[in-house]
């Protein structure tokens, strides 16, 4: 009989080492592709990335998601990323100098350089746990953001596990349009599958100020769980105008000096009204030489000349 158990086991052995070295799990193969930031054949736009008012990364002993979502967006190449945080601050002390006087002639440092981000990308938290014990948690997310909703998705998480739940969110800045609001989910099990590993010791976020992220558990279930969102979120992006800017409403001008809209664009033509200094006007996009076709506060239409009038600040 024990021969018989011994020839059992060894024919297991046998059979698990004939089987091929190169065959995983459907789950292991999907988890590697999704490990993987994702990269854009084109530029979606300009993107500023900010920090979300809460600073709940400080209690987890991490960077802010902030520089994390940084790397994302330089390694997949879908957006131009624009500085709003410490470098602007930095450039903007480098062009008071200039502003003083104080640089070389030539510096070609002033106003009207920058350019402007179409979007803002704000990585939050929805809930995130790497606390000991068994309880559940109830209204964490809730006393943290004020949203009743939030906190009843968190008190669904046990203690004993640690797991991330995201929220990645696209607004536009001309129209303050909400592009998109994607979350991303992430459990200390997904760690361990595919090339994860590969990613955490290659990705560079310690020397991109994302500290924490690839070296501590927590740390690297929350980047699981930004990738997850921000490659649904690059993914469904792919309809956004080729130009942000030419595709939203033209800015808002103002009358430096008394004039005239007329009917149509001919100074000799009909007026429409009389306009004063400070009247706010909405341009239409339509221009014939320097009279552009505008519309009033009160939806009246017509044109009027570009000599009088400036961008509404």
């Amino acid at each position: 009989m024990k021969s018989l158990k011994s020839l059992s086991v060894v024919a297991s052995l046998v059979a698990a080492a004939s089987m091929p070295a190169f065959a995983k799990p459907a789950q292991e193969i999907r988890d590697e592709k999704s490990a993987q930031i994702p990269v854009c054949a084109k530029k979606l736009g300009t993107v500023s990335v900010v920090e979300p008012e809460s600073d709940w990364w400080r209690e987890q002993g991490l960077g802010s998601p902030e520089a994390l979502i940084k790397v994302f967006v330089r390694k997949s190449s879908c957006f131009t990323l624009v500085d709003r945080g410490k470098g602007m601050q930095a450039m903007q002390a480098e062009r008071s100098l200039a502003a003083g006087g104080n640089l070389r002639g030539g510096s070609n440092v002033g106003q009207g350089q920058i350019k402007a981000a179409d979007y803002v990308l704000v990585p939050d938290l929805v809930s995130s746990n790497n606390k000991a014990g068994g309880h559940a948690v109830g209204g964490l997310l809730g006393g943290l953001m004020g949203n009743r909703k939030a906190g009843a998705i968190v008190g669904g998480i046990n203690t004993k596990k640690k797991t991330a739940d995201v929220v990645l969110t696209l607004t536009d800045v001309r129209s303050s349009e909400e592009v998109a609001a994607v979350e991303g989910h992430a459990k200390k099990t997904d760690v361990g599958w595919g090339g994860h590993g590969a990613m955490f010791s290659s990705s560079g976020f310690g020397s991109a100020g994302a500290s924490g992220y690839s070296d501590t558990e927590i740390g690297q279930v929350i980047t699981l769980a930004y990738l997850q969102a921000y490659t649904n979120m690059v993914t469904q992006l792919g309809g956004l105008p080729d130009d942000a800017s030419a595709a939203n409403a033209v800015q808002a001008v103002t009358m430096t000096k008394p004039g005239r809209m007329y009917k149509t664009s001919d100074t000799n033509g009909q007026v429409i009204k009389n306009l004063d200094a400070g009247t706010m006007l909405y341009p239409t996009g339509e221009k014939r030489d320097v009279l552009w076709e505008v519309t009033d506060e009160l939806g009246e239409k017509g044109w009027v000349s570009s000599l009088l009038f400036e961008l509404a600040r």
